[in-house]
């Protein structure tokens, strides 16, 4: 039976009991014979996730060994699996070990050639599937023209694609070789693409010939051959989406296009090179809203264990698994979705708007095709449930088991969305991480209860805290995210930082030695977490912290309000905190509204909640994966320039947050 409706959240309802998973359901997973596997190999007794968390985190060494061996990971598992080092960032996790991620990824290829391993859907334009055979036979003739091309372990190849299959076998066939992949999708402008790729120098460039967005057809022909000319690369390799590759591999500084890139070349038996598990997989970018983007290198062997021990222990993804994730190939999560093949799972691929060519189509996809786990956004959850619409009425998504969100925190309203208008009968797993680890701290726990508004609890062997400014744990109050011990999927670094320094100031700076990642966070009663923004966007009212999300969990709940942005405005010696509100459309800001909004903020959140001024806008600045960006805001506010506006979706947003005569009183 589904939870009872309820139309606003009131404070009163967070920490309410949601769902819980049935004994059947916790005795198949694979989280349970994991803990009996590490059971019989310690002597433990992990009945309950409290006390399997903490031996994961004690005895990482052991954990990861009985990790690489329940999961399967193809490679050569030498030497000890952690060498401890004097501080976090000297722990080497398997530093004897060897294997490739591709392998690991087509390992199930052998086994069931002919089913699904991709579907794609690229709004209602484009339908394809790809077999594990068909799958594996495009890597291998795109690994031989790499390799033909010169490209050797270490090299780079950079794609600006859509969330398409060539766009995974591509990374597959680079890193078969040991070359190092970075991607952002076709949206980016000319100054962020080469802000990214600029900086890691690629050998080659593969691009899409245009994109679908809303019904519209988007050409890139001329933005590519600007960015193509000043990145340098080799060649850049046109794939066909819009059926013009020839057309505009012509017109491209060393263009080819896909078909006569692999022309050549017969599927044979893919050449594997294994490498050290430390050895570089991704490059992945900050956000870049104050600047050049950061240039985040992760290890092949880190993220690969990672993400089977978030997709199958956490999340219960097993071989025939069909596993979705909106997502964008410029945001992490397109590296985490990838990532379950190697658990044989089928990807269940969408590029485009999800709500064209009309509001339920990602609804239908789901139930169209069976998927078993659903990944999105919370801003996704929170429009649907604005939009009205009601799968849980209209579609079959029986054979969801798990939903994911994250992002940003899903509001209280939203978990309750889930439940009432989704399904009433899955496994919400709200989770946090980053693109700084491309993994988790915290997020979904099958064997426990699912509470409103909270994360269930943190990941297993991740040694995440929450702490004071005095660098003291706490419970029961608001604290800076951190994780106290070493874990696979730390960067090795960032590109082009020979001494480690701007790494070190980053994530170390604040505690010294102590992995601290920028998220407000707090712990419940239940040993769930919640996020409350990030630390640098928390705003300091008389010198009280309070997260940006505390805010816009009550505000958005409100029928006139779609989103909300809120940041700190120095003020008279101290911070006054200022919302700014997108509000349904027709509607104009006027005292009374305004009245109505501080209220329900102090009554749902607290009164030092309440913002001294509240202004309307017609559109929030987000980057290209959807997050909202109150930092960029508060620069503009200040009159400060922003310095990378390419990360952003819609820059020009910024312009109405300037010179805003309303915050000069």
């Amino acid at each position: 039976m589904a939870p009872a409706r309820h139309d606003h959240w009131e404070a009163g309802m967070a920490g309410r009991l949601l769902w819980k998973p049935d004994t059947a359901r916790v005795a198949q997973h694979p989280l349970t014979r994991f803990a009996q596997e590490a059971g019989a190999r310690t002597g433990g007794d992990f009945a309950d996730y409290a006390a399997l968390h903490r031996w994961s985190v004690d005895d990482r060494a052991t954990f990861w060994d009985v990790l690489w061996d329940v999961t399967g990971v193809v490679g050569d598992k030498d030497g000890p699996s952690l060498v401890a080092g004097d501080t976090m960032r000297d722990d080497r996790f398997f530093p004897e070990a060897r294997l490739n991620f591709a392998e690991n990824l087509l390992a199930h290829a052998k086994d069931r050639p002919d089913a699904d391993a991709l579907v794609f859907r690229g709004e209602d334009k484009v339908r394809r599937r790809l077999s594990w055979r068909e799958l594996e036979a495009l890597v291998s003739r795109l690994a031989q023209a790499f390799r033909a091309e010169g490209i050797v372990a270490g090299d780079r190849i950079a794609a600006m694609m859509p969330n398409m299959p060539e766009t995974i076998a591509a990374m597959l066939a680079a890193t078969s070789i040991g070359a190092v992949w970075s991607s952002c999708s076709p949206d980016f402008g000319e100054r962020g693409v080469l802000d990214r790729f600029g900086q890691i120098e690629p050998k080659l460039l593969i691009a899409c010939d245009g994109y679908y967005y809303a019904g519209k057809t988007i050409e890139i022909a001329d933005k590519l051959t600007a960015i193509a000319d000043k990145l340098g690369a080799a060649k850049t390799i046109i794939v066909p989406y819009l059926g013009k590759a020839d057309d505009v591999a012509a017109t491209t500084p060393g263009g080819v296009s896909l078909d006569a890139f692999i022309a050549s070349y017969a599927p044979r038996e893919i050449a594997y090179e294994r490498l050290p598990f430390s050895h570089p997989l991704y490059i992945l970018f900050s956000s870049g809203t104050t600047g050049v983007p950061k240039c985040i290198v992760h290890c092949a062997g880190g993220l690969l264990v990672q993400h089977l021990k978030e997709h199958q222990l956490h999340c219960g993804v097993r071989p025939g698994a069909r596993f979705f994730y909106f997502t964008t190939c410029g945001w992490m999560m397109w590296n985490w979705l990838v990532t379950a093949l190697a658990s044989g799972a089928t990807l269940l691929l969408y590029d485009g708007s999800p709500f064209h060519p009309k509001p339920e189509v990602i609804f239908d996809y789901m139930a169209e095709e069976k998927a078993t786990f659903f990944g999105t956004s919370a801003k996704f959850i929170d429009a649907s449930r604005k939009l009205g619409l009601k799968p849980a009425e209209t579609h079959d998504l029986s054979a969801v088991e798990v939903l994911s969100s994250t992002g940003s925190p899903l509001s209280p309203e939203g978990f309750e969305y889930v439940y009432s208008d989704i399904s009433p009968d899955l496994h919400l797993a709200s989770v946090s991480g980053g693109t700084d680890i491309a993994a988790c701290f915290v997020m979904g726990v099958p064997w426990l209860p699912v509470y409103v508004g909270e994360i269930q609890g943190p990941a297993l062997a991740m040694a995440t805290d929450v702490w004071n400014d005095d660098g003291q744990p706490v419970r029961g109050e608001k604290g800076d995210l951190v994780c106290t011990k070493a874990f696979p999927s730390m960067p090795i670094g960032f590109w082009n930082d020979p001494d480690g320094s701007r790494y070190h100031d980053a994530y170390f700076a604040r505690f010294p030695g102590i992995w601290c990642h920028g998220d407000f966070a707090e712990w419940t009663e239940h040993g769930g977490m919640i996020i409350h923004g990030r630390s640098d966007a928390t705003l300091n009212p008389q010198g009280v912290r309070i997260g940006t999300a505390e805010i816009y969990n009550v505000v958005e709940q409100m029928d006139e309000v779609i989103e909300a942005i809120c940041i700190g405005q120095p003020w008279d010696n101290d911070v006054r905190v200022v919302l700014f509100v997108r509000l349904a459309e027709g509607l104009t800001l006027d005292e009374d509204l305004i009245k109505r909004i501080k209220s329900v903020v102090r009554e749902g959140a607290s009164p030092r909640h309440v913002p001294a001024k509240v202004l309307q806008v017609q559109d929030i600045p987000r980057t290209k994966s959807g997050k909202i960006v109150e930092l960029a805001v508060r620069e503009v506010v200040e009159g400060r320039p922003v310095k990378n506006k390419e990360a952003l979706a819609n820059p020009e947003a910024l312009e109405e947050f300037a010179g805003r005569e309303e915050l000069t009183t």
